[in-house]
């Protein structure tokens, strides 16, 4: 003999005066938005900037070439932080390439906050 719980015979839980999900039975509200959210999460990892990243570049004369008008940064690859022409680590971090500042900042990279 098998016993079925039906939603009326779970408890339900209460938090003030909004109602928890019932355990066994939560309302079509709740899963049509859990579907949204866990669509939108899906969707967030293809942002522009992961399908298609900035050129990088293993001189800083092949950046100027494809960006005259701009200013080449080195972008240490690693942490998304890059630096300027006359800077400590312009062209000296372990993992890094030269840029387009432009391209840098649209692909999520900031700027040096120490001035290195």
């Amino acid at each position: 003999m098998r016993l079925k719980a039906s939603p009326d015979s779970v408890p339900k839980l209460h938090y003030g005066s909004h109602r928890i999900l019932n355990p066994v039975g939560g309302s079509v509200r709740s899963s049509v938005k859990a579907i949204v959210l866990a669509t939108v999460l899906f969707f967030s990892g293809f942002s522009p900037a992961y399908v298609n990243p900035a050129p990088h570049f293993h001189s800083e004369q092949e950046a100027k070439q494809h960006c005259p008008n701009d200013t080449v940064v080195w972008v240490n690859t690693k942490t998304g932080v890059y630096h300027f022409k006359g800077e400590r680590w312009y062209g000296a971090t372990k993992e890094g390439a030269y840029e387009c500042r432009k391209e840098a900042d649209a692909e999520g990279d900031r700027a040096t906050r120490n001035g290195q």
